[in-house]
Order: structure tokens, then sequence, then C-alpha cells
């Protein structure tokens, strides 16, 4: 168990209460789009900071400078790649989303395909909201919490996180989930700053870092690594990461959700791209700081520990509380992101599409009633992560299930009106055999299906949905031109978008600032290559 002095306690207990009072004040609940997307009055910064904070949260501080310190930068790639992919969303997605007046990405699929679409990609994506996003940062709190506490009983402390968090998602819907996580994750990056500092001005030079660091290998200071790395192939980078991260950015409710408040296309177009900004100095402040942890920190048992290590020996009285303040409400806002875009999708999908009639107030007490279901049922399944290989394993064997079907049906009905809405079920369908049969081969023992890199196990179902998708709907016949009006992308929308951009300033012109984000990107990975 860590000291910690009473000053911080202190701190910790007047942040977790202000935040709560904060997000409870915040909220917008007297209709429903005001509940489920904030009133659809969010700007660009709001989202952003939105967006990345569902992304960055707590755990991933932990996951990412333990990571760094046990395999090298290479963990690095998966924040990079999402620049990328969000340069994508913002170009090709996004506006469908803002212009379909959809509360939900299963909304766009049956407008799309049809009804069975839309089901099995509600289904999907909340057992991926509950027992993956909801219940793995549970776990990954409680892993937390308990480093620095000691030993303490898994239901008391899941429990606690998810009532901080139903304290405010339940009253005040994602306005209250995004402004409170605006400050939680101001607070986190200012830690980060700090630490990365003091870390960096502990540590020797630069040479001698690299040199400690490829005493574990060869692969601890380059993103792109042979295909003989289990963990990071290149050709899984290439093919593997992408498509994790298009499900992850495009495709993922509680991400999405946010760029669906903005007030227009061009607020959520500028947040999601500042959300790509802000990824690019994870590099510094988190992937290097775990690096120069194996000369500060040489002898830790657990790469888990590294953050939590370096925050307690560095940070100063006072910062220490605020930073562990911000972790527990970090966890609690993503706890509070999944149970809100969980409550969205039985609302909206199910049963809105049941009952259409019924009125806004009850469509909310409905979202209020399953987001306490939900964190019931996260809280009652957290602690049994733990009796997996490891959590990775857990979260890859569960995604196997979810994301390429997924995007593999999306982007051919995106990009093509030649798919069918029965090519789109039978895609779905196939991944989801294909998938869950890995998973069973694992839980078997099977050595062949483990020796899969999950990296591989991606792209190889993406192509066979793709595949099926694609020829079913030769057997039959799609919907009509007019029937996919601002459904599908086509280059007249491109060029009649560049007529309407014409005259806006550099800063205003999405286009611009996507080349930007995609040059930025591009001279960090061919630096650290």
């Amino acid at each position: 168990m860590l000291n910690i002095s009473n000053i911080d306690l202190i701190i910790i207990l007047v942040y977790v209460t202000g935040i709560i009072i904060y997000g409870i004040r915040s909220g917008k609940k007297s209709s429903s789009e005001e509940y489920f997307l904030g009133g659809k009055s969010m700007t660009w910064p709001v989202i952003g900071l939105s967006m990345f904070a569902a992304n960055i949260s707590s755990n991933s501080l932990v996951a990412i400078t333990g990571g760094a310190y046990n395999g090298g930068i290479s963990v690095f790639n998966y924040e990079w790649m999402a620049s990328v992919v969000l340069v994508i969303f913002c170009v090709f997605i996004l506006p469908f989303y803002i212009k379909t007046g959809i509360y939900t990405m299963p909304e766009y699929f049956e407008k799309r395909f049809d009804y069975r679409s839309r089901f099995y990609f509600s289904i999907i994506t909340l057992i991926g909201n509950i027992f993956i996003d909801t219940a793995g940062t549970l776990y990954a709190g409680y892993k937390t919490i308990s480093f620095i506490a000691g030993d303490i009983n898994p239901y008391l402390v899941v429990g606690s996180l998810a009532l901080f968090a139903a304290s405010y998602t339940v009253l005040g819907g994602l306005s209250s989930v995004m402004k409170t996580e605006v400050v939680n994750t101001l607070i986190l990056l200012f830690s980060a700053c700090v630490l990365a500092v003091l870390v960096f001005s502990n540590a020797g030079s630069w040479e001698e870092i690299k040199a400690l660091a490829n005493l574990k290998g060869d692969h601890m200071m380059h993103l792109v690594l042979p295909n003989s790395n289990k963990s990071m192939p290149w050709l899984g980078l290439v093919l593997g990461v992408p498509l994790l991260g298009f499900y992850f950015w495009c495709n993922n409710q509680f991400i999405v959700q946010r760029a669906l408040s903005a007030k227009n296309i061009d607020e959520g177009r500028k947040g999601a791209l500042f959300a790509g900004l802000l990824k690019i100095p994870v590099l510094f402040l988190l992937v290097l700081p775990g690096i120069i942890a194996i000369q500060l920190l040489p002898n830790l048992k657990d790469s888990s520990e590294a953050y939590p290590t370096l925050l307690f020996k560095y940070l100063p009285i006072g910062l220490i509380g605020l930073t562990i303040a911000g972790f527990l409400a970090a966890m609690a806002s993503a706890v509070s992101a999944t149970l809100n875009s969980a409550s969205t999708l039985v609302s909206m999908d199910i049963i809105k599409k049941f009952n259409p009639n019924i009125s806004s107030q009850r469509l909310v007490r409905s979202g209020q009633v399953s987001t306490l279901i939900f964190m019931v049922i996260a809280v009652l399944w957290a602690p049994q992560i733990s009796k997996s290989e490891s959590f990775m394993d857990y979260m890859q064997g569960v995604l196997a299930l979810i994301s390429p079907p997924v995007v593999a049906v999306f982007l051919a009905g995106l990009f093509s009106t030649r798919t069918t809405s029965n090519g789109a079920f039978a895609g779905l369908l196939t991944g989801f055999f294909i998938g869950f049969g890995f998973v069973i081969l694992q839980v078997l023992g099977n050595e062949w299906a483990a020796s899969i890199p999950f990296l591989f196990k991606a792209p190889i179902i993406f192509s066979i949905c793709l595949a099926i998708t694609f020829l079913v709907s030769l057997l039959g016949k799609g919907k009509t031109a007019d029937q996919l009006t601002g459904l599908v992308w086509s280059p007249a929308l491109y060029k009649q978008e560049s007529i309407e951009m014409k005259g806006l300033s550099w800063y205003n012109n999405y286009r611009i600032l996507s080349v930007l984000l995609l040059l930025i990107t591009f001279v960090v990975v061919y630096i650290f290559r």
C-alpha cells in the first residue's frame, strides 16, 4: 500500500465531489435529443477533448506506458493510426451520420440496409459496450486502485466506480458525460505533461536511454517491426491496426456519439481532427516515459506498475492527489460514456422501434433505467475478467466477434450502391460465426487458432465477410437510387462540397486541416520508424 498524504486525500475528496456536482448541473435531459445527443449543441473543442478522453482514459495511461516499458514504442502505432482513420472519418463518413439525423450507428444500418442488420449491430454493440468497454474499464480501474491501496475487494471497487459514474450519467445524459470528460482530460493531460518533464529531466542522455532500451531487444525503439514479431508484425500494422481503428473511431457508438452531438458538420469535423491531433503527443507524454522508466525503474516485476510508480516517485504532494482524482474521474467518465451509449442503443434502436409513438420523456426514462441495469451487469461481470489468461486476451477474444464483419458491411454499403440488404446480413452472420469459431477453438486449446496473431485474424475475417457480402448481393436486387440518396458516397458529393467551400480560410477548411494532420503524423512516424 502506497502512502498518500492528507493533502492529497483532501484534494481527491473535493475533486470527486465537485465533478459529480458539475456533471449533474451540466446535464440536459428535457428531451431525448438533449439527453442522448447533448442537444446537438457541442463545439469542436469539447467534441475533440471528449473523443480523446473516451479513448485515452486513465487505464490507457497505465497500459500505454506499461506497454512501452515491456515491448517498446510500437505500442504508439495504435495512436498515430487513429489520426489517419479520423481524417477518413471526417472526409467520408461523418457527413452521412449527421445529415441522416441518426442517434445510433445501427440506425444507419437500417437506413442503408434493413432492420435485420440494425438489430444485429445493436445487440453486438451492446455486448461490446457492457462486456468490453464498461466491464473492462471497471476491471482496469480495480487493478489500478489495488496497486495504490493494496489488497481490496474487487466488487467494492468496481461498484463504487460504477456508482460514481452513474451519479451524473443517469441524471444528465451525454452532456454531463462530455463536459466532465473535458475537465478530467485537461487534468490528466496537465499531470502527464508535468510528469513527462520530470521524467525526462531525471533521465540520462537520449543515446543512453536508447542503448538501455535496446538491451531488451532491437525492436524497442522502432515502430515498424518484422513479421516475426508476435505483438506488432508489420503486415498486421498495415492490415489489422487500421481495421480495428476504423471500427473504434467510425462505428463505435460511444465514440461517434460525441461527433453526432455537434451543432453542425463543420464543428463535428474539426472536433474529430482535434482528437486526432491530440493523439500525436501521446508518444512524448506516455510512450517515451515508458522507455525512460527502463532506466529509472529497472526492477519492475509488472510493467503495468510503470506509470503509477513514476507518478508517486516524481510528482510533488498535491499534484499526486489531483492526478489520482483525475484518474478516478476519468475511469468514471469512461464508464459513463459506455453506459450512456448503451442506453441510447436500447432506447432508440429497440424501445422506440417497437413503440414509435413513445413520448420523449418516457424515452429518456427508459434510457435512465437501462443505464442502471447495464451498470449492475457490468459490476457483476468485471471481476470475472481476472479468470482470463490476460486482459488483452479477453479483449481480443470479444473483438474478434465484433469489428471485422461490421467494418466490411459498413464499407460495402457506404461505397457501393450494389450492396443489398441480404448481402449485408449474410456478411454479418458469416463474420459472427467465424469469430465465434475462433473463440471456441481457443477456449478448447486449439494451437492453430491460438498461434494466429489477432492482427492477422481481423483482416482474414474482414476479407471473408466482404467477399460473402458482395457475392450474395450479386444474386439479388438492391435499393433504388432514390432510396439510397444521402446514404452512399459519390464523387459528385465531393465536387459539390468543393464549390461550397470556396473562399474559406485555411483554419476553417477541414481538407487543409486534414492534410496538415497527416503531414504531422507522417513526420513523427518517419522519425521513429
